[in-house]
């Protein structure tokens, strides 16, 4: 898979797993970092579920707010050539107006604007965005706000959502399968004795250098001691054509034309003239299965027991990824028999989390920061959207049905969690504990194993 190619497919994503955790209750502290005579121009809301809410707070409120926050300043501020705490009113006004002005709203709206979305009986999500706001002392504070809720939908009869339940009993044919895929990974590959020419299902032992036609200057091609396997469906058909009856130590002029979607890209739709030394011949052997391969292996005392081993190992990863792949289809089912608007704020969050495991992926697969700067990320944020958008769906709908079903997460089901993520984090516990508690995040992990239960109850509920 490319680099591209893991950010925009990303399988890994899941209903169960999204960003938009944990919004029913939000509270928000409305932090405007703008100037509050303009508009703060946020993210685009989605209109089917967006609300647009006016406060106005009487001017004496105002007043007293401006008042206590100009006292406060008076005692702390340092300004020179005033003795700390006697500093003028009017000096702290003038020094310190956007500062002020924006602890006297911090101070006046919260409150007032999560009674009012309660009022309104909605679920908010995201932070609201301020398109309005007048603040003056001695006159009454205006502010028109929009933000995102999570619309009513309903999910009557979805019980009667189903999608086909597959086997996970493994066959004969995936067994033997896996292990001619053990045996071929513990193959070895050993030199050949006897003076005879190479023939198809050998490997040799090559030197090679090589130089691309019209392309003089280039850096030569070379290679020291390489395997090529003859015959190989990775080996390119000029070198086997040409190795085919070949012995060790003669030295082969060829010249291999590579396909124009060959993966290397610096040798895709061009030709290589190349001198190759034959080294060695050498043979590769697969083991035989039997008891003494079941013991060089290190862990079973017979084949009997090796195969038990596969037997379970095949089973349990048969069923991650049927199970998997079925909740998936249940969830589009469910998506597509309860059609509701989803907020884009939520939208937006699963977009930056999957693109963030995206990342977490090239980076473990060696790519640098400087690479990952020179990403499409415009591209990568819209091939990721419809994605996302079903993942919130699912997740909004998992929740109604946890309700539905009575789904609870216990405190020992949420510490064996933390347990986990302590241990692959290298991060006390304790510690660990009180920081996502801190930050929101024991609430959203709760919401996710509430989500995982309630799937595995859908799931479990299909007919066989």
């Amino acid at each position: 898979m490319s680099s591209i190619d893991t950010l925009e497919d990303n399988p890994e994503s899941s209903p169960t797993e999204t960003a938009g955790e944990g919004h029913e209750g939000h509270d928000h502290d409305h932090q405007h970092d703008h100037d509050h005579e303009g508009h703060n121009h946020g993210p685009v809301l989605n209109p089917d579920c967006t609300r647009e809410l006016v406060l106005d707070i009487p001017a004496e409120d105002v007043t007293k707010a401006f008042r206590n926050v100009v006292r406060n300043y008076q005692k702390y501020a340092k300004i020179p050539g005033f003795r700390a705490g006697k500093v003028p009113e009017t000096v702290i006004k003038r020094r310190y107006n956007a500062e002020i002005r924006k602890d006297v709203i911090d101070g006046l709206l919260p409150e007032r604007f999560n009674q009012a979305v309660r009022d309104l009986g909605v679920t908010p999500v995201g932070q609201p965005q301020v398109t309005e706001i007048n603040v003056e002392d001695g006159q009454p504070l205006h502010v028109k706000a929009v933000f995102e809720f999570v619309p009513a939908f309903s999910i009557e009869g979805y019980k009667d959502v189903t999608v086909e339940k597959p086997s996970v009993e493994i066959t004969e044919e995936e067994f033997q399968q896996e292990m001619a895929q053990l045996r071929e990974s513990h193959a070895t590959i050993e030199p050949v004795e006897e003076d005879r020419p190479l023939v198809d299902g050998d490997w040799t032992q090559i030197t090679y250098k090589g130089v691309v036609q019209g392309e003089p200057d280039a850096a030569p091609l070379d290679g020291e001691d390489s395997l090529v396997e003859i015959g190989g469906k990775d080996t390119v058909e000029a070198f086997t054509t040409a190795l085919r009856g070949a012995k060790a130590g003669q030295t082969l002029n060829v010249s291999a034309t590579y396909p124009d979607e060959y993966p290397e890209a610096k040798l895709a739709g061009k030709t290589v003239d190349y001198e190759i030394e034959v080294k060695a011949i050498k043979k590769r052997t697969v083991p035989e299965l039997n008891d003494d391969f079941a013991k060089e292996l290190g862990e079973y005392d017979s084949l009997s027991e090796l195969e038990n081993r596969v037997r379970e190992h095949l089973t349990n990863r048969k069923r991650r990824s049927v199970e998997g792949e079925t909740k998936d289809k249940l969830f589009q089912a469910l998506i597509e028999r309860f059609p509701f608007p989803v907020p884009e704020s939520l939208v937006q969050e699963q977009i930056d989390a999957r693109l963030e495991r995206g990342l977490r992926a090239l980076a473990a697969q060696g790519m640098d920061t400087e690479q990952m700067r020179k990403l499409d990320f415009g591209r990568l944020r819209t091939a990721q959207r419809d994605g996302a958008a079903a993942e919130v769906k699912a997740s909004l709908l998992l929740a109604r049905i946890a309700q539905e079903e009575n789904v609870e997460v216990t405190d020992e089901e949420v510490d064996r969690e933390i347990t986990i993520a302590a241990i692959q984090s290298r991060e006390p516990v304790d510690a660990l504990k009180a920081r996502l508690t801190e930050d929101g995040g024991l609430a959203r992990i709760r919401e996710q194993l509430k989500r995982e239960k309630t799937a595995n109850v859908l799931y479990e509920r299909l007919p066989a």
